[in-house]
């Protein structure tokens, strides 16, 4: 048994297991089930074709060992330690930070966009992708995390009385998955809540018509109440991070309900995906074609959109199920040696070591904001005895990622960056396209910045939080409430707001960087919890 590397804080805790029936009334139940009868009709026409701005994220891999399984008992939700499940006493100052942002964020949400999927900080209104209140359910569990009990009732309260799902319209099932399942799942172990459990049910049967292909890979979107799946207007094919990175949460699902089919859904994906030729030591191309079952789009290999996630769910998915799947671990560790063979360059003249792409063997060194998960996965793996040697790398490349906020002139990264692989006089390490100078709050960075300091102690990585977050204040807070995704991290003058806060900007940024901040090991420890792409945590089954 591998021995464990930079372990902090206590062995793992109990989980125990959840009680369906925990603390929600008979009352939310009866108004849940009756506005949900006529919603349908309420939607309409209603149509809408979702396409993934992600484009894929997460993915996982699965042995014969999980679908010969049968679905694990279901358990009560996890109990928390008392920092968790009563406000911290005494949040630091940069944790107050943290809660200053969230509370200005949700001004601007609750007064504009209330119910809505997201919102238009400048304009002052909101937009609208799948009409499920994203922004909403991405942040429970952060208002749980940050203590913030009035603002979860209140939103608790829209979860019972507003959020049905017997509406005409299409959602993305990779981006409803870790957004929606994914909050509802968290919200039910940290609050032991179980109107969150029985929406999340509700919800992910709801998803299941996408599974029903030739392939059995799903399609990339289905229409939650018709039931009518299909892949993109322009393709028959799916990302291979959309169809490998909704494992954790069906998996969970099926847990915590005792009902197979969701597990086994995503299990055969994962099979599947295992078993196909068109691989690159261990990395996977970015399209499968779902009446084919095959990878298409062949000899084009990248970490960032469109697979990135799928190596993260391969380690996440081990640690989930109690680290028995051993053909995930050895599928994980295999791309993780690819990514070293292939995609790891350093820059000129600093060194700067960074993940590139790859197409028909030959390099280039374009690099994703996307890819900054990779830092804070390699030293997850760590922690959880994976080879020593991964945490250096993971110390390098988040130095990298740092390097591509520090470096700007508004301190936050853009959306791409090129790296100079030759040292040339008024070069730098770093280069950004024109069309590429966005920001859009993505999390990536402080992710790993969160599991680096967690794993190491080395303050320096909260410091470079600290830094992040006071950028994110100056550049692209609006004054009425709310933050906006910014067009130029280039220009501190004219960063240009593009009238738009990512749900995940509540959802993920703000939750790391409150943990990152955090001394204490055991809230929402790494023992206990494994986070999903969208930061939600979901429990470990059987803590060694």
């Amino acid at each position: 048994k591998p021995r464990k590397h930079f372990r902090r804080g206590p062995p793992h805790l109990q989980i125990r297991a959840p009680n369906k029936d925990s603390k929600a009334g008979t009352q939310d139940g009866a108004e849940e089930r009756a506005g949900a009868s006529k919603a349908a009709h309420q939607e309409g026409d209603l149509q809408r074709t979702a396409i993934s701005w992600r484009g894929a994220v997460i993915e996982p891999e699965q042995d014969s060992e999980l679908s010969s399984r049968k679905a694990e008992t279901p358990t009560k939700p996890s109990v928390l330690p008392a920092m968790v499940q009563n406000r911290p006493a005494h949040p630091n100052y940069r944790q107050k930070g943290v809660v200053d942002v969230f509370l200005h964020a949700w001004k601007g949400y609750r007064k504009f966009a209330w119910g809505h999927d997201e919102l238009k900080p400048v304009s002052r209104s909101f937009s609208e992708w799948f009409g499920l209140g994203l922004t909403l359910i991405d942040a429970l569990d952060t208002m749980w995390i940050l203590g913030l009990r009035k603002e979860f009732e209140e939103a608790r309260k829209w979860v019972s009385k507003k959020l049905h799902f017997e509406k005409n319209v299409d959602v993305n099932l990779f981006e409803s998955t870790i957004r929606v399942l994914g909050g509802l799942l968290s919200a039910y172990h940290l609050s032991g809540d179980s109107l969150f459990l029985r929406k999340a049910e509700d919800f992910g049967n709801r998803l299941m018509p996408a599974f029903r292909t030739p392939s059995q890979i799903p399609y990339s979107d289905v229409n939650i109440g018709t039931g009518v799946a299909h892949p993109p207007r322009w393709t028959s094919d799916s990302t291979v991070a959309e169809v490998t990175s909704i494992q954790l949460e069906f998996r969970e699902l099926s847990r915590l309900t005792g009902v197979k089919k969701f597990q086994e859904a995503v299990e055969k994906v994962t099979k599947h995906i295992h078993s196909l030729s068109g691989k690159k030591d261990g990395l996977v191309p970015m399209f499968i074609n779902t009446h084919s079952g095959l990878f298409t789009h062949l000899g084009v290999f990248t970490l960032g959109a469109r697979a990135d996630s799928y190596y993260e769910y391969l380690l996440k998915q081990w640690i989930q199920g109690g680290k028995k799947e051993t053909q995930l671990l050895e599928d994980y560790i295999e791309a993780i040696e690819g990514i070293k063979t292939h995609l790891l360059q350093r820059s000129e003249p600093s060194k700067l070591i960074f993940v590139g792409e790859l197409a028909h063997g030959r390099f280039s060194t374009k690099m994703d904001h996307l890819v900054c998960f990779l830092p804070g996965t390699l030293a997850l793996g760590v922690h959880h005895g994976l080879p020593a040697d991964h945490m250096q790398l993971a110390r390098e490349l988040m130095e990298t990622c740092y390097q591509m906020n520090r470096q700007m002139e508004t301190g936050l990264s853009p959306e791409i960056v090129h790296f100079n692989l030759y040292s040339q006089p008024g070069h730098r390490d770093i280069e950004v396209k024109p069309a590429d100078r966005h920001n859009l709050l993505r999390p990536e960075t402080v992710e790993s910045l969160f599991y680096l300091y967690r794993l190491t102690g080395d303050r320096k990585y909260q410091d470079w939080g600290w830094e992040i977050l006071q950028s994110f204040s100056r550049f692209t807070r609006v004054p009425s409430g709310g933050y906006s995704s910014i067009n130029n991290v280039r220009d501190p003058q004219k960063p240009e707001p593009r009238d738009k806060m990512e749900s995940f900007f509540l959802g993920e940024t703000l939750k790391y960087l409150y943990l990152l901040f955090s001394d204490d090991p055991d809230l929402l420890s790494l023992d206990t919890y494994v986070f999903n792409t969208e930061a939600h945590p979901l429990p470990i089954w059987t803590p060694a």
